[in-house]
């Protein structure tokens, strides 16, 4: 992306403004640093000014989910619960890297309590609508943090993806999201859900920024993005589960995506992991490992009948509590040997390439107080992007054309490979660019 030549400040102080004018219904942003990010925009400019700048995020304005920590107060991870917790005492790694990288920390985003749900919806917080329509669920957990992206209150968010919280509502909303290899960006201050499947990443415009908030957050040199060549890509098509009940313009756009690859010599051809996914299935029919993990995280007030916490967080987390510790162990060590059969699985293929969602974004009002219907479009929503979590995949979607509502075109690669899967979805970004 081109940065503009406006001075950081006065970029900033026209977000503040605008933000500033809807402060009595805000739904996007659960706090603002309005002072820090002053100071750090007014010593973006002086770095600029001075021919010092710290590199490509220098200035760069970012918001971040409500789990991470900011030193001198406590983490809420969307939950009222937690606003009597102790402050946190140093911000969180990945803070302190775009910090340090000289990023304009704006402000903390609202997301579902815990990070638990996909839908979007918290009942302590007005519902972020849809930045195409403020009438239709944003998707999960990083609600706000997709919100703020594709709505210009921000140019970069970072948000969590335990089952696909980030590349859900980024797919909703027409973004790029990422999720890296599990180990790859360091978890420390970040509000916990899964130690298993947590994993951080950006959601932003381009694959360019997200390859540029992926790689300060991980530790590595910031560098152009080149491209990869498309040309005898192989692409593997899951045909079977994650394919069915595709809305119909999702579908079309799909097909229509393929069809522009394979005119630039891509070569797709189908595969299947269904046995892998009912394996899965299988294991986990004690309870997911989410739910298991997380069961754990917040046993300390689920015993509390009256915690005021979102009952579709709580009566999940309650029934896993009785999980024996051995068996969560067991469903462990069963899912590396899964993780090892799906890299072989996956060894003829560059990238796996699938729709992200297979819905697009529903109305609120549909699923608000329908539980079924709820629970039916969550389980559609995380479908095929909690199969990268589990296996321990990287993935990344991007917007596709061709439909009246945004939706997601996913690419998913081997466990570390993630240069490889971001060079390539430059690449397919290009090609399928939405105008």
């Amino acid at each position: 992306m081109t940065q503009s030549r406006t001075p950081f400040r006065d970029r900033l102080e026209a977000l503040l403004a605008r933000l500033d004018g809807r402060r009595a219904e805000e739904r996007v942003f659960v706090k603002l640093y309005s002072d820090t990010a002053r100071a750090e925009a007014d010593a973006a400019d002086r770095r600029l000014s001075d021919g010092k700048s710290l590199g490509p995020l220098d200035g760069r304005i970012i918001s971040i989910k409500d789990l991470f920590d900011v030193a001198g107060e406590p983490t809420l991870a969307g939950s009222i619960i937690r606003r009597a917790a102790e402050p946190a005492t140093a911000d969180a790694a990945i803070v302190q890297g775009l910090r340090a990288a000289g990023a304009v920390i704006l402000g903390k985003t609202h997301m579902t309590e815990f990070a638990f749900t996909a839908v979007g919806l918290n009942p302590h917080y007005p519902v972020p609508g849809n930045a195409i329509d403020a009438s239709l669920v944003p998707g999960g957990s990083s609600s706000g943090a997709a919100v703020s992206v594709a709505e210009g209150t921000s140019e970069i968010a970072i948000g969590s993806d335990t089952g696909g919280s980030v590349r859900i509502p980024a797919a909703l909303n027409g973004l790029v999201g990422f999720k890296p290899t599990a180990r790859r960006v360091p978890l420390n201050g970040a509000f916990p859900l899964s130690s298993s499947l947590d994993s951080i990443g950006p959601l932003a415009r381009t694959v360019a920024d997200c390859a540029l908030a992926d790689a300060i957050m991980a530790g590595d040199t910031p560098g152009p993005l080149t491209p990869l060549a498309l040309d005898g890509l192989k692409l593997g098509i899951p045909k079977g589960l994650l394919l069915e009940e595709l809305a119909p313009e999702v579908a079309k756009a799909f097909e229509a995506s393929l069809q522009t690859l394979t005119r630039v010599g891509a070569k797709i051809a189908e595969c299947s992991i269904d046995d892998l996914l009912a394996r899965f299935a299988e294991a986990t029919s004690i309870g997911s490992i989410a739910a298991i993990e997380g069961s754990r995280i917040h046993c300390n007030w689920l015993e509390d009948r009256d915690a005021p916490v979102d009952n579709r967080v709580t009566s999940t987390l309650r029934r896993r509590l009785t999980v024996p510790d051995a068996a969560l162990e067991k469903l462990l060590r069963t899912r590396q040997d899964l993780i090892r059969a799906m890299d072989e699985q996956l060894a003829p293929h560059d990238l796996l390439i699938l729709p992200t969602t297979p819905i697009p974004a529903v109305a609120i009002a549909s699923v608000e107080h329908d539980k079924q219907e709820y629970r039916r479009v969550e389980d559609l929503l995380l479908r095929n992007t909690q199969v990268a979590n589990q296996f321990d995949l990287t993935a990344i979607t991007l917007p596709m054309a061709g439909t009246s509502l945004p939706a997601g075109l996913m690419l998913m690669g081997r466990s570390g490979a993630d240069e490889m899967l971001l060079a390539a979805a430059a690449s397919v970004e290009r090609l399928l660019q939405v105008s």
